[in-house]
């Protein structure tokens, strides 16, 4: 019997890179606009960003939609991002 490990084990970049180029271009796409507009994201902070952060979220939304057409494992999920976690929903 094989027992699973507890911790997660890290995933060589290489092999995170040859994992990416399997995916088809839109994935990758979808992708890499998610982890820019959550970067971005982070970095509207106060009010006067309220509608730069509206956009930002609308950029979320559908890259999540594409990702969660391919594997509904890889959908953005609002908790993956720490800065979108308001105070009330802590």
């Amino acid at each position: 019997m094989i027992a699973r490990l507890s911790s997660p084990v890290p995933v060589p970049d290489a092999v995170a890179l040859l994992a990416g180029r399997l995916l088809p271009a839109r994935v990758r796409a979808a992708v890499a606009d998610a982890a820019e507009a959550a970067r971005l994201y982070a970095a509207c902070r106060g009010p006067q960003y309220a509608e730069a952060r509206q956009l930002l979220e609308a950029r979320l939304r559908a890259a999540s939609k594409v990702l969660a057409a391919h594997n509904p494992g890889l959908a953005v999920r609002w908790a993956d991002i720490p800065t979108l976690i308001t105070k009330e929903e802590r």
